[in-house]
């Protein structure tokens, strides 16, 4: 019998030996596959800033709709389906529009969003060619007596929105989505303006096009050129034919075909491009060129085409027209091949005479020259030539913001089809000294324009599913640093640890056509006044905006994910929860949500929902998982009482298992825990003794945060802390409440002596876990005192509960105060009586930017509405 049991004894050992290294194993893996290249920590990690997103024109103008603010269409009226009335665009996002009746005039409160996908929307004209009839809204149609006279007055000098864009294949698409793999353009040639060859579209890119000369093949795809579909040298087929220009190939690649096989392919590239036209939409945000002012011979200075890190003097060669001329190379050498390219006077690099010398940047001398330095002035002497002046080049680039160390995302010259993280070494002018990463040296460095349409903002890879090249990075810096969240494994033979989870969602899709209505949603809100669980900070939910939105689903659902984890008392347990939403009917795609908590940070794989019909059933789903009121977010937005009545909701019953989780009886083996996880047989952390610390009592704003509450039981995932830093598992009382709306407590003094147990910003870790570790102790009537009184001081009366006050109700509070200049931030962050009676001297400080003066004087008109509070409507 003991042989057999010390045998059984010895499997049991092997097996969770076994199974240890396995585990080792997997998060090892798993560690590694954390390191991956994220900008943001490691721009936190390097105290760097990104350049800003605004200085990027070409990407701003790339992500702008068709549809511009201020064009009008007809619409069908909402209460009237089969009549139509006249509206405004107020701006856009995506496939959504943002419309105004016409007639509301700058009233918003009947502003409206609708999908272009679905919506019903026409042109100006489209009721009188169809006749149907056009009727102004009910709200608002006593508000004129002639209508007729009003449209007119109102459509004189508008712009109508496309039609084309309102139905057929081009319904909803901005610029660079029309731009499909197989479309084919005229390219102009680098050397000569006046020719043009068709290439095809193999690839785009955000707007960023790899090209291909008609002609060639698959295995000439070394010649393929990259430019951004704004480029200048792109026009739409049939572009040299309207100009009287000639269609000649690339004269380097001349050779690669015959001249019949040049020929062919012309003729198959115009059929090819009369069966999918591309739309003429795709070239109207062209920069409109102006007329340059220089002269054959001028001479001038210009970054090196063939070699991005030099400055060299240029000629200027051709004069083509008043739009274009040539520009070559000074090489003395008298059998030197000459190197010439096309520009115009917005062509980017192009410098004046002496430019160098007056930034302090080296010129590099033209091949031949004598002289042991070079001087412009003996320079143009010696050739006979004049430089070109000042005027003859443009001042567009001083509107563009960029400084030294700033971070963004670049071209190598070297290998145009790479995209590498770069920062920005040095700044002079117009000119980016930059520094690219993971490149090696010398080709790691280069001289690029601020207006080059080469250059883009942090994270324009990421947002294109394009790869970037990162800096490289030891992973052992890593791996102390981040925290894995996973779901909890059984260490017992019977069940095997689980690998990493099969995706059952698509994968993201980088179909042009993708971004359409059906993945684009309206604002989603975040209905502050509902029950928000045991999981959330009611506090931090307060601080939230009231919506997110609108724009593509995914994005708006990872930011509110975000949002909330971070809203959390413990983010680490949120991202467990949330990796086990899903449901095999949604269509979804993974997304990495972070959180930062106590020093680590967390990371976790949810996948998120593409389709805006799936939205609510997604909202609801993961409400119900975090066991909050299932309308907290919403596509729907609560004014008043939310119809699941969750106001009469406490934290109560889970206080009950997050306060005495210890207390618990374990479950049998396999049975699931109060808060649904898998117990676990046995742990092999050592159990702390509960440390009781009696806090002194502080003076400033009451927070309501319970003591029973996530942030105070322990963590199963988190590291030990040492005792001095441990939570208290003493019984706690289950009448604790957890917010302003909630104070349902049958003991007065609790509710008036809830203090700070949240850190607050500015307070360092370890005092809040210290003020973490606490106990109770019996009331007395000393605790009925609330320290933010003054002795002296009229007590405040209310007339009405401040937990159901309005925004207004507010504002009229804050304005007979002598705060009253404060009333407009109220106003304009939209705080009500709940919210206010939230804040505290560091969220005022912090979230309406005031000194330490006028925020403590707010804070103590602030704490006497608290404590009328409890003194009048508590109990």
């Amino acid at each position: 019998m003991q042989t057999r049991t010390q045998e059984q004894a010895g499997i049991a050992t092997t097996n969770h030996t076994t199974n240890m290294k396995e585990e080792v194993k997997q998060e090892s893996e798993l560690m590694e596959e954390e390191v991956e290249f994220n900008w943001e920590e490691y721009m936190e990690e390097k105290g760097a800033n990104a350049a800003p997103h605004t200085t990027f024109k070409h990407v701003e103008i790339s992500l702008q709709s068709n549809f511009q603010p201020g064009m009008k269409l007809e619409v069908a009226n909402k209460n009237s389906p089969d009549t139509y009335w006249v509206a405004t665009i107020i701006t856009t996002c995506g496939q959504l529009l943002l419309l105004r009746y016409s007639g509301y005039g700058e009233d918003r409160k009947a502003d409206f969003w609708c999908d272009v996908m679905t919506a019903e929307l026409h042109p100006v004209g489209w009721c009188t060619l169809n006749n149907k009839t056009l009727m102004p809204p009910e709200a608002i149609k006593e508000k004129y007596n002639n209508w007729t006279e009003f449209l007119v007055q109102d459509l004189t000098g508008s712009r109508t929105a496309p039609a084309n864009l309102l139905d057929g294949p081009l319904r909803g698409k901005n610029t660079v989505d029309m731009i499909l793999e197989g479309s084919v353009i005229e390219l102009q040639d680098t050397s000569d303006s006046l020719l043009y060859w068709p290439v095809r579209v193999m690839k785009n890119v955000g707007g960023r096009l790899r090209l291909r000369t008609a002609g060639l093949s698959e295995e000439d795809q070394t010649n393929d050129v990259w430019l951004f579909y704004l480029d200048a040298r792109l026009r739409p087929l049939g572009w040299a034919q309207e100009n009287d220009l000639s269609l000649e190939p690339p004269a380097e690649m001349k050779s690669l075909k015959s001249t019949t096989e040049w020929q062919l392919a012309l003729e198959e590239a115009r059929l090819d491009g009369q069966k999918s036209p591309l739309p003429l939409e795709v070239f109207k945000d062209h920069a409109e060129l102006p007329r340059h002012s220089f002269k054959l011979g001028m001479k001038l200075e210009m970054v090196s085409p063939w070699d991005p890190l030099q400055i060299c003097p240029v000629s200027v060669t051709k004069v083509y027209d008043e739009t274009f001329f040539q520009v070559t190379l000074d090489d003395l050498n008298v059998d030197a091949k000459q190197r010439s390219v096309v520009c115009h006077a917005h062509s980017p690099g192009i410098l004046p005479v002496q430019w160098c010398l007056k930034n302090g940047v080296s010129l590099e001398r033209p091949r031949s020259y004598v002289g042991q330095d070079f001087d412009w002035a003996d320079y143009l002497k010696q050739t006979g030539t004049e430089a070109a002046p000042d005027s003859c080049f443009s001042d567009t680039w001083q509107s563009r913001v960029f400084t030294k160390n700033m971070w963004l995302e670049t071209v190598n010259p070297h290998c145009p089809a790479e995209v590498c993280a770069a920062q920005i070494a040095q700044v002079r002018g117009r000119l980016l000294w930059l520094r690219l990463e993971g490149v090696a040296k010398p080709l790691s460095e280069c001289i690029v324009d601020v207006e080059s349409m080469d250059i883009f903002p942090v994270g324009w890879c990421e947002a294109n599913a394009y790869p970037l090249t990162t800096p490289l990075k030891p992973v052992c810096q890593m791996q102390k640093k981040i925290a894995v969240v996973q779901p909890e494994k059984q260490l017992t033979p019977a069940k095997p640890l689980e690998t990493t989870p099969v995706n059952l969602c698509q994968p993201l899709s980088t179909d042009p056509g993708s971004a359409n209505g059906r993945y684009c949603c309206s604002r989603i809100f975040v209905n502050h006044r509902c029950f928000s669980g045991p999981y959330l900070n009611k506090g931090r939910i307060a601080e939230l905006p009231q919506s997110v939105g609108p724009g593509k689903c995914t994005l708006v659902l990872k930011e509110l994910l975000t949002m909330l984890v971070n809203a959390a008392y413990k983010p680490g347990r949120v991202l467990k929860e949330l990796q086990e939403v899903e449901d095999q009917s949604w269509d979804c795609q993974e997304e990495t949500l972070k959180a930062k908590y106590k020093g680590k940070t967390y990371r976790s794989v949810i996948k998120i929902i593409r389709l805006a019909d799936q939205i609510p059933v997604f909202c609801r789903t993961v409400c119900l998982k975090l066991q909050c009121c299932p309308n907290l977010f919403s596509p729907v937005l609560i004014t008043n009482k939310c119809p699941e009545n969750c106001s009469l909701q406490t934290k109560t019953k889970y206080t009950y298992y997050y306060g005495k989780k210890r207390k618990l009886p374990k479950p049998t083996g396999g049975e699931e825990t109060a808060d649904g996880d898998l117990s676990a047989p046995a742990r092999r952390r050592k159990k702390r003794k509960a440390i009781f610390v009696q806090k002194k009592r502080r003076s400033s704003g009451v927070d309501f945060t319970p003591a029973g509450s996530p942030q105070d039981s322990n963590e199963g995932e988190e590291e030990e802390q040492s005792g001095s830093e441990g939570t208290s598992s003493e019984p706690r009382d289950d009448n604790t409440d957890a917010s302003s709306a909630e104070v349902t407590s049958s003991r007065p003094r609790r509710t008036a002596t809830l203090r700070r147990l949240e850190p607050t910003a500015g307070q360092d870790a370890g005092e809040s876990r210290r003020r973490s570790s606490r106990t109770k102790y019996p009331a007395c009537k000393e605790d009925m005192k609330v320290e933010g009184e003054r002795e002296g001081e009229e007590q405040l009366v209310l007339d009405s509960n401040p937990l159901e006050w309005s925004v207004n109700e507010v504002v009229q509070f804050i304005n007979s105060t002598d705060c009253a200049s404060l009333a407009t931030i109220f106003q304009e962050q939209d705080i009500d009586g709940q919210a206010l009676l939230l804040l505290t001297l560091p969220t005022v400080q912090e979230c309406m930017d005031l000194k330490l003066g006028p925020a403590v004087k707010l804070c103590h008109h602030i704490e006497r509405v608290k404590v009328a509070f409890y003194k009048q409507f508590v109990n």
